[in-house]
C-alpha cells in the first residue's frame, strides 16, 4: 500500500513539472519572437465606395496603401475587390515575416510586379510578390505614383532609385511620412 501511495504520489509530482516546465517554454517562446511591426494590420477596407488597401499603425494611424480603383487591369475573377483582399493578405504576410522592410518593382513571370524585401535591390520571387502590375506599365513609374500621394511626397529620402530601372522604398520612412485616412 505504501508502495502503491509513493508511486501515485511520484506520478503527481512528475506530471506537476512538466506541465511547469511546458509552460515555461511556451512562455519563453512567445516572448523572445520577433516583434516585426508588432501590431501593425493590413487589411482591405472601403473609402467613398473603392476597395482600398489600408495598413493600421503601432500608433493607431490608419494609412491608405492603395486604392484598387479599376477593374479592367485584370480578367474576371480578379476584380478589385478581389485584389484588394488578396494584396492586403500579402502586406500582412510579409510584415508578420518580418519581409516588409522595403518595396521594390521588378518583373516575375515576365509581368511588371511590386514585392516586399528586407533589403534594397531584393529580386521579386513568388514568395515576396505583393501585386501584379499591368502589362507594359513602367513598375517604378506606377508605384512612385501609388504611393508618391501618401508617403513620398512628404520625405523623398524614402526613395533609392540607384539600381537602374527598379525602385526601393523604405516602408517604414514611408509610412512614418504618410498622410492619415480620418476614421
Amino acid at each position: 500500500m505504501k508502495k502503491r501511495l509513493f508511486s501515485q504520489g511520484w506520478i503527481g509530482v512528475t506530471q506537476t513539472v512538466i506541465l511547469a516546465s511546458l509552460t515555461a517554454l511556451t512562455t519563453i517562446a512567445t516572448t523572445n519572437q520577433p516583434s516585426h511591426a508588432e501590431g501593425t494590420t493590413f487589411y482591405c477596407g472601403k473609402s467613398k465606395g473603392i476597395p482600398v488597401t489600408f495598413v493600421r499603425t503601432q500608433d493607431s494611424r490608419k494609412v491608405i496603401i492603395v486604392r484598387w480603383t479599376s477593374n479592367a487591369y485584370f480578367p474576371p475573377p480578379w476584380t478589385a475587390q478581389r485584389r484588394c483582399d488578396e494584396v492586403s493578405r500579402r502586406f500582412q504576410r510579409s510584415n508578420d515575416n518580418g519581409t516588409l522592410k522595403n518595396i521594390t518593382t521588378g518583373t516575375l513571370r515576365g509581368e511588371p510586379v511590386v514585392c516586399a524585401g528586407t533589403s534594397q535591390n531584393t529580386g521579386c520571387t513568388s514568395n515576396n510578390l505583393l501585386f501584379t502590375l499591368k502589362r507594359g506599365v513602367n513598375p517604378s513609374a506606377t508605384l512612385r505614383r501609388l504611393l508618391d500621394r501618401r508617403g513620398l511626397a512628404a520625405g523623398k529620402t524614402t526613395v533609392d532609385e540607384s539600381a537602374g530601372d527598379a525602385i526601393n522604398i523604405d516602408f517604414q520612412l514611408y509610412l512614418d511620412n504618410a498622410t492619415v485616412e480620418p476614421d
